[in-house]
C-alpha cells in the first residue's frame, strides 16, 4: 500500500485519468473529490463489497426458469 501526505487542496493522479483531491478536513474526517473517466466505477468500500456479495449470490443460485409470456407472438 503507499502513503501519502496531502494537505487542503492538494491532490494524487492515478493512472494520469483518476485525480483524487482533498477537499475538506473536518476534525477527523476528509471529504475528497474523486475525477474518473465514467467508464471507470468508483464506489465506496462497503457498497463495492455488498455489490460482490449480490454478484457471488446471484452466481450461487439454481437456474430459475421464466415464465412464459402471456399470449402468442405476432405473426406476419
Amino acid at each position: 500500500m503507499l502513503i501519502l501526505s496531502r494537505k487542503l487542496g492538494e491532490s494524487i493522479v492515478i493512472d494520469g485519468n483518476i485525480r483524487i483531491k482533498i477537499m475538506r478536513v473536518d476534525g477527523d474526517v476528509v471529504k475528497i473529490g474523486i475525477e474518473a473517466p465514467a467508464s471507470v466505477p468508483v464506489h465506496r468500500q462497503e457498497v463495492y463489497e455488498e455489490i460482490q456479495r449480490n454478484n457471488e449470490q446471484a452466481l450461487a443460485k439454481p437456474n430459475v426458469t421464466l415464465p412464459k409470456l402471456a399470449g402468442s407472438a405476432a405473426k406476419t
